[in-house]
């Protein structure tokens, strides 16, 4: 799984100042290391491009590296809002998707997802993007809430589903969220109102359509 991660981030991903100045104010300010793979934010970033996204919610923001790479799939008409637990954190991704040109763009709310989650489903907000990348515990309650908030044929992108390869392989040395990330898995591919595909890259990325009932 490493090398063929290698071969495609050695193959596809081109050297981008930006972001890996990003990496650097992660290492910088005491952050963990665990930003989306190049080749994953390059994906992120084709995602919603190709998808014609226009209002993006992120869970969970860190240093910004996924923002600046779903952000730059909308240009300068979509809007990106990223939910964060750690004030400080949100206040360094802000300060790197200013850098990258999108300060009037993106919005950071603070707390935990699932308040911050509540909050916008009392204002009625609706998205037709969402990125997924936070506390394993609460991926099956953010997918939920996510459906709830998404405008009809939005995608839900999801990270971290292989746990390093541990889901498929017991020879892998297991995360302690190797269950949690199966279990959400088979939620995500027998959840009656998504269409949805498991891709190998990074740490394993899950994306699904949200369907109206009868198009199941």
């Amino acid at each position: 799984m490493k090398q063929i991660n290698h071969y495609i981030d050695s193959t596809f991903y081109q050297q981008d100042a930006l972001l890996e100045k990003v990496i650097s104010t992660i290492e910088e300010n005491g952050m963990p290391s665990i930003s989306v793979s190049p080749s994953s934010g390059k994906l992120l970033t084709m995602l919603v491009s190709i998808s014609g996204a226009q209002n993006v919610l992120e869970i969970g923001a860190l240093g910004g590296y996924s923002g600046i790479c779903l952000a730059r799939g909308f240009g300068s008409s979509g809007k990106l809002t990223s939910l964060e637990l750690d004030k400080q954190y949100a206040t360094v991704a802000a300060q790197n998707l200013a850098k990258a040109g999108f300060a009037a763009q993106v919005t950071y709310m603070t707390g935990a997802a699932l308040q911050s989650l509540a909050k916008l489903k009392e204002h009625q907000k609706r998205f037709d993007f969402f990125f997924i990348d936070a506390d394993k515990e609460n991926y099956k309650h953010y997918l939920n809430e996510c459906i709830l908030l998404a405008e009809e044929g939005a995608l839900i992108v999801s990270d971290n589903v292989l746990a390093g390869g541990s889901v498929a392989d017991q020879s892998f040395q297991p995360k302690r969220y190797t269950a949690l990330m199966k279990e959400f898995n088979d939620t995500v591919a027998n959840h009656p109102q998504l269409k949805s595909i498991l891709i190998p890259i990074g740490d394993g990325i899950t994306i699904s359509k949200v369907q109206k009932q009868n198009d199941i």
